[in-house]
């Protein structure tokens, strides 16, 4: 069995959420010193690790992301963590490349850092290891994704994935509880949230953009069916594959959000539940990566840059920081029936091919 399957099978059977990755970052952490890295945990007091690998000759400082945190379902009626998303195999593929490039060699110039992130599904792990100044010296920085089968097939992989902006919105609306017979003594907070649903369905941008919002929960109950609720929560998924996009579609929508509540005499709080910018992708990361999978996977592995509706908190890197050279990479593994689906599977085989797709990135940024 190789390095990077014994990592997956060890990962995949200890999902933890997002900020609890204890077992985890415990596991990759331990196995990076066993390597002979410098590690650093616990980052700005979370689950986050950071591996250096010193050349002792002047150079660029490259780093390599990956995710660790698994998803949160309902299956079977019970609240499980299962790993839906491929982050345990990411970290599988970044803790073998460089515990191979480490027994290879290591580098030759500048240094390699290693960031293991907790929370990406949260959307605030990126975040946090910015702001624990995990990348404050990096000049290139390379992150990747597993892809699913209709996007990306195995022994594919794409050079660019250009992710779109997303965020979370929620309202919860606050009227006047009433009889059912007496209505006109109350304020329906139901009737505002529904309201508000219609609202921000009627929002049009310019049809040059590409956006999308929909409500995605609506929870309300007065206990009794004859009474009026005096309180709704009303849950907004949001997409823009541009940031400026994102900004107006933003606004538009608590502005709709605002004017129902005021129409029908209610009064809303709205909170941003979490928010992730759109793709931000350098051309020299890009060529890199490219060249790596033209190396491993010949030219008909390499397809052209693709766009997807999805999002990913590690453009919150450089977002934060503009100054680093972001490059990420989609792999093809024949992952089915899709991302987030909780029977997500995918062939493991494609772990191998990702190491050495980042192996080649590291020898050609730092051999």
């Amino acid at each position: 069995m190789s390095q990077t399957v014994e990592h997956f099978n060890y990962l995949h059977h200890i999902p933890e959420l997002g900020f609890e990755e204890f077992k985890t970052s415990a596991y990759i952490a331990d196995k990076l010193e066993a390597a002979g890295f410098q590690v650093t945990r616990n980052i700005n007091g979370t689950t986050g690790i950071v591996a250096v690998l010193e050349s002792g000759r002047p150079g660029p400082v490259l780093a390599l992301r990956a995710d660790m945190d698994a998803l949160g379902h309902i299956i079977d009626g019970q609240h499980v963590a299962r790993h839906t998303c491929g982050h345990d195999g990411h970290s599988s593929v970044v803790l073998t490349t460089a515990q191979e490039i480490l027994a290879e060699g290591g580098i030759k110039q500048g240094r390699l850092k290693i960031l293991f992130q907790p929370a990406e599904e949260l959307g605030t792990g990126a975040i946090a290891m910015t702001e624990g100044g995990a990348i404050d010296d990096v000049d290139m920085l390379l992150g990747f994704h597993l892809r699913p089968l209709e996007e990306c097939p195995m022994g594919q992989a794409v050079p660019a994935m250009y992710y779109s902006a997303s965020a979370t919105v929620e309202a919860i609306f606050h009227g006047k509880a009433a009889h059912g017979a007496r209505p006109h003594l109350g304020v329906n907070a139901l009737d505002a949230g529904a309201h508000a649903v219609q609202a921000v369905n009627g929002i049009h941008l310019s049809p040059s953009l590409t956006w999308s919002a929909k409500a995605t929960r609506f929870l309300c109950d007065a206990g009794v069916t004859n009474s009026i609720p005096s309180e709704a929560t009303v849950v907004w998924d949001l997409r823009s594959a541009e940031n400026e996009g994102m900004t107006e579609l933003k606004a538009r929508v608590l502005r709709a959000i605002e004017s129902s509540a005021q129409a029908y005499g209610a009064s809303v709080d709205i909170r941003i539940l979490k928010e992730m910018p759109a793709a931000i992708i350098d051309e020299d990361a890009t060529g890199v990566i490219a060249s790596a999978i033209r190396e491993v996977l010949g030219d008909a592995g390499l397809t052209e840059p693709k766009s997807t509706p999805g999002s990913e908190d590690f453009f919150h890197y450089l977002r934060l920081r503009p100054q680093i050279k972001g490059g990420f990479w989609g792999l093809g593994a024949n992952l089915t029936p899709g991302l987030h689906h909780p029977e997500m599977h995918f062939d493991r085989d494609a772990l191998a091919l990702g190491v050495k797709v980042f192996k080649s990135c590291v020898r050609r940024v730092l051999g």
